[in-house]
């Protein structure tokens, strides 16, 4: 990952609204979730969702899909796993104490189901 894409994605990233619209999908697995489902979860107006969902999928960190008349929106594990790897790609000079745990999470991060 360039530090470009980082910048964008943790821009998204940096909003309440949009934050929890991420980690709901997160949640959700790789089925992800119908744009109106993460609104009436999220308690979110429905308009403000739809602009939150268009700066994440920007950003390369969800995509979306249309089944019949809803959108379902699905998060980008390849893409998170990118981010975080890129955020700890120079972690403490090598230092395996630190590095090590945070490079494991990293390789047994399956989508829904994170540790």
């Amino acid at each position: 990952m360039q530090a470009k894409q980082a910048i964008s994605a943790l821009s998204a990233l940096a909003h309440d609204g949009r934050l929890a619209a991420f980690r709901l999908l997160i949640k959700a697995g790789p089925e992800g979730m119908a744009a109106g489902d993460v609104a009436a979860r999220l308690k979110m107006p429905p308009s403000s969702l739809s602009t939150n969902l268009l700066l994440l999928s920007n950003a390369g960190l969800v995509s979306s899909r249309r089944d019949g008349r809803s959108i379902i929106y699905r998060a980008d594990y390849g893409a998170m796993r990118d981010l975080l790897g890129f955020l700890i790609e120079d972690c403490c000079n090598g230092s395996s104490e630190i590095c090590t745990p945070l490079a494991a999470t990293l390789k047994t991060c399956a989508p829904g189901k994170c540790r």
